[in-house]
């Protein structure tokens, strides 16, 4: 009986530590011109998909929820923007050599595709973010159309 008493003051006194803890939950600055819509055409349709389902991991425009406030989610959440923001992010667009952008515009389309993008976690927080099969075509078809675009631009020089 004595273990399990200490056993739970433990817990209790993890449970109460852990907003001391908290990650940095910030958007860094993006630079002038860097971002995606100011290096690339992006129709208005795409523009708003991508507002409701991608730029929250996958930019610094990251609107942080209240819950990203809250230890233990608030840790997997930031880990969960680093991650996406280190893999691509629409706001260092700009930095990408052709050969990256155009690897990137691939990839997106194939995880798209496969359901991997956006992950199951986000679309579980935010049903909004899920993308139909016509919305998943937009997607792709601009991607691909754009990853086409680049490489032939690169082919010619």
């Amino acid at each position: 009986m004595k273990a399990v008493r200490w056993a739970a003051i433990v817990l209790l006194v993890a449970f109460l530590g852990m907003p001391a803890f908290r990650p940095a939950v910030s958007n860094p600055a993006t630079p002038r011109g860097q971002a995606m819509p100011a290096r690339v055409a992006v129709p208005p349709e795409l523009a708003a998909l991508l507002e409701r389902s991608c730029m929250d991991c996958q930019s610094n425009a990251m609107r942080w929820p209240w819950y990203s406030r809250v230890a233990p989610v608030s840790w997997y959440l930031a880990r969960h923007v680093r991650e996406g923001r280190k893999e691509m992010s629409f706001s260092d667009w700009g930095s990408y050599t052709p050969r990256r952008a155009a690897r990137k515009l691939q990839e997106t389309c194939d995880e798209v595709r496969r359901g991997t993008m956006p992950p199951l976690s986000c679309r579980f927080v935010h049903p909004s973010a899920k993308l139909t099969e016509a919305e998943k075509r937009i997607l792709c078809d601009w991607a691909l159309a754009e990853r086409r675009r680049i490489t032939s631009s690169q082919a010619q020089r």
